[in-house]
């Protein structure tokens, strides 16, 4: 009967204060929570990743440098061919034709 008479009481904008403020606290809470629930889902996630082990991470790292310095290398050469050729080409016409 107290309750209600103190409710009976308070101004309409006291009790709309009240109510905002409880929302507010409500969302920070649950902002809170959800971050530490993302959080640790993550952590949970993270653990069932199988990790290559250090050895196999850097043998592959080798071979990814190495066959790409392998494909640069073989298209450079395959750039300097056609280019001589092309060349090639070029001065037989010119004495060809004399230009």
């Amino acid at each position: 009967m107290k309750q209600k008479k103190k409710e009976e009481d308070m101004s309409v904008s006291h009790k709309s204060n009240l109510l905002a403020e409880s929302k507010r606290r409500a969302r920070a809470a649950a902002k809170n929570k959800n971050k530490v629930g993302f959080l640790q889902g993550l952590k949970s996630e993270l653990k069932k990743v199988s990790w290559t082990s250090r050895e196999e991470l850097t043998t592959c790292t080798k071979i990814v440098v190495g066959a790409t310095l392998f494909f640069g290398i073989g298209i450079y050469v395959v750039d300097l061919l056609v280019r001589n050729v092309l060349q090639g080409i070029h001065m037989l016409s010119r004495l060809i034709m004399g230009a």
